[in-house]
């Protein structure tokens, strides 16, 4: 189940309870507003989303969402979708790594400051759906699943088709498709119970 408060997101990481809390604290001393959204604390600044703090299992991490267009003169910040995410890069750190914090505030700073000025990476709209043919053939068979697909949201559709799409190997692809299937059916989005 997804924390409701940050102080809930922190206990439920006890591993890396620690880094995110430095982190968390380097946050609020920007003044940026802190919110749990998509199951993480993330931070906004003028209505915009700036950074969100979140943990793996092999790091934690800041999510800046406007990455791409920070200088990154430290060389951190990495795109952890490529191919898929434009604007968000991600800084990692690993167990007992400790955090640069003048760093990493400048880092917040700077990326409040592409909010001032007005400097953003909007999603692309209206690309094209691509389904996977995996996906082309059980919608294919099935005539349920192509019903329930067809309801959907077209950003629905567009999660589910690069879902299968991004798996590399056959087998997974088959794993994938097993998966969603039935939230397929009972009309959901791939991503629905984070955004509750």
């Amino acid at each position: 189940m997804a924390p409701k408060t940050v102080e809930s997101f922190l206990e439920s990481n006890g591993q890396w309870q620690k880094t995110l809390t430095i982190l968390r604290d380097l946050a609020c001393s920007t003044g940026m507003e802190e919110a749990i959204k998509w199951g993480i604390p993330v931070y906004s600044y003028k209505g915009k989303n700036v950074l969100g703090i979140s943990a793996f299992k092999s790091y934690a991490g800041l999510w800046f969402y406007q990455g791409a267009l920070l200088p990154d003169e430290k060389k951190v910040l990495m795109n952890a979708q490529e191919g898929k995410t434009k604007a968000m890069r991600q800084w990692r750190f690993g167990p007992g790594e400790k955090i640069p914090k003048p760093t990493v505030l400048r880092y917040m700073r700077e990326a409040m400051k592409l909010v001032d000025d007005g400097k953003e990476i909007k999603p692309e709209k209206n690309k094209a759906l691509e389904i996977p043919t995996e996906l082309q053939q059980a919608l294919a068979g099935n005539k349920a699943l192509q019903q329930a697909f067809g309801s959907l949201s077209l950003s629905h559709k567009r999660e589910y088709a690069d879902y299968i799409a991004e798996a590399k190997q056959t087998i997974t692809r088959e794993r994938r498709l097993k998966k969603i299937t039935g939230m397929i059916l009972k009309k959901t989005g791939l991503h629905d119970h984070h955004r509750k």
